[in-house]
């Protein structure tokens, strides 16, 4: 492994950013460098104009497969133990947080923090081959900062068994937990990527950062506050540039020219 070989791997190419974890010989575990470089690429690719969407994924048979664990055992001051889990934090808030919608290309097995990444995204699809292990119990430790994200995604009782046990289990077991939004075949991965890109595209960028913002915001709202929030964004879409060139475009029967900003 070359010393100046990034842990993240950053490209954009027709409206997408992807990050791609690229330590496949350390099945891409998440130490201080790859945390860095992930949080970074992530704020380019907000700040960019020319990006639409964000595809999270890995290189090798493992998309992610947790924290380091010999850099966390190390006891040294600056470790993982020391300083990894508010970076991994810091991370996750990045992803739910990111203006433009996140898709989680999983095309091999997960593991301890990995599920975090994949939670976090706004959708997520795996091959069948993918394993996946909550497996934070089984080196004595607790699957603490993820489980703010994955715990919004997975329904309780399974949610308790997965956590609990640390067991490995197939792809369609956590997609029938919520983790997952689909499961294919490893050959349809691009493909099904590739749809979501498509359909994404359509939307008003600035639309598509307002409805992100209801996702996260409204389930945490009281009713009366949700429908004050929800009425002024509301009219405040309606007022907007994009929104009169999105209706323009569907009364005249043309695609909408969208604007980076609106």
């Amino acid at each position: 492994m070359s010393e100046d070989r990034p842990a993240v791997r950053y490209t954009v190419a027709d409206g997408v950013a992807r990050l791609t974890l690229d330590r496949p010989e350390a099945r891409n575990v998440l130490g201080a460098e790859s945390l860095a470089q992930l949080r970074d690429a992530l704020a380019a690719a907000a700040a960019d104009d020319a990006v639409r969407v964000v595809v999270l994924t890995g290189s090798g048979n493992t998309f992610c497969a947790g924290a380091d664990l010999r850099g966390a055992s190390s006891g040294s001051e600056g470790s993982f133990a020391d300083s990894g889990p508010m970076a991994m934090a810091g991370l996750l808030e990045d992803l739910l947080d990111h203006p433009k919608p996140t898709i989680a290309r999983v095309q091999g097995h997960v593991a301890g923090g990995g599920n975090g990444l994949v939670a976090a995204c706004d959708l997520a699809v795996a091959v069948e081959g993918a394993r996946f292990a909550f497996s934070e119990v089984r080196v004595g430790v607790a699957p603490a900062v993820i489980s703010v994200v994955c715990l919004a995604r997975i329904h309780p009782r399974q949610a308790a068994e997965l956590l609990l046990t640390g067991e490995r289990v197939d792809a369609r077991r956590v997609l029938n937990a919520g983790l997952l939004t689909a499961v294919v075949a490893d050959d349809a991965l691009d493909g099904a990527v590739a749809a979501w890109v498509s359909q994404l595209l359509l939307g008003g960028p600035q639309a598509l950062a307002a409805t992100k913002e209801l996702l996260r915001r409204v389930p945490t709202m009281g009713r009366a506050d949700a429908f004050a929030y929800t009425a002024e964004l509301s009219a405040q879409r309606f007022r907007s540039a994009e929104a009169a060139e999105g209706m323009a475009a569907f009364v005249e029967r043309r695609p909408p020219s969208w604007a980076p900003t609106g």
